[in-house]
């Protein structure tokens, strides 16, 4: 990159807990924002400057992330496409950051009959957290079933007979096989997307073209690449 990102007025970037937080953080890091502070096992803080005092940013949940983008109380955000396409929100949807790769699967038990999503039976159960996609897919399949929500482990519902099914985030796999569990259909691939509150974006607040093309070239950077790491 031949510049660094110098914003007008302090912007908001709202970055999500867990999986996607360190190559948040890098990647923002490449662009001259540093929230590494995150990082401290030992830190409480939800909130926090950049070291330059350029910008600011929010620790939330992922599921949060758009919605404090939404709500104007973050111009950015960097979210798993899983959570864009279950909550739907009036974000702009802007850069593919090609990390974060996982897929929303169905699975079943690997001793049950099931080795397609249509060969589960109609009016079936099938547990997820991710009830709106969940439901999508089966009603694009023409195949009537009872979407049940479960919000903690929901390879239990067909350990314990719940549920025919469930649909859920797969990465390796790994929780899957030790719980028994066989994927049997992929209702997409997901990875961290880069978001804007629509307004702030049009407008160009706080220079936000600018941050975003820098985030483009530095994702494309040899150098960026060597800083991320993909889960599979």
């Amino acid at each position: 990159m031949n510049r660094m990102f110098i914003p007008k007025k302090m912007l908001t970037v709202a970055l999500p807990k867990g999986e996607l937080l360190k190559n948040s953080i890098h990647l923002l890091q490449s662009v001259g924002l540093d929230f590494s502070a995150f990082l401290d096992s030992g830190t409480r803080q939800l909130q926090i400057p950049d070291t330059t005092g350029k910008a600011k940013a929010l620790l939330v949940r992922a599921q949060d992330v758009p919605v404090y983008v939404e709500y104007g109380q973050a111009q950015l955000g960097i979210v798993g496409y899983d959570v864009l396409r279950e909550k739907k929100p009036q974000v702009a949807h802007l850069v593919d950051l090609e990390f974060g790769y996982c897929r929303m699967s169905v699975a079943v038990k690997a001793s049950s009959p099931y080795r397609s999503a249509l060969e589960l039976p109609a009016d079936g159960r099938v547990a997820s957290k991710y009830v709106n996609c969940a439901r999508e897919y089966f009603h694009s399949l023409d195949l009537p079933v009872e979407i049940v929500p479960l919000y903690g482990s929901v390879e239990l519902g067909p350990i314990t007979g719940m549920s025919e099914a469930i649909v859920d985030l797969v990465s390796s796999g790994r929780t899957l096989r030790e719980n028994g569990l066989i994927e049997i259909a992929t209702l997409y691939e997901s990875t961290a997307r880069l978001i804007a509150h629509p307004l702030s974006y049009r407008l160009n607040t706080g220079n936000l073209h600018n941050l975003v093309e820098d985030m483009r070239s530095a994702k494309r950077s040899p150098s960026g690449d060597s800083q991320m790491s993909t889960t599979v």
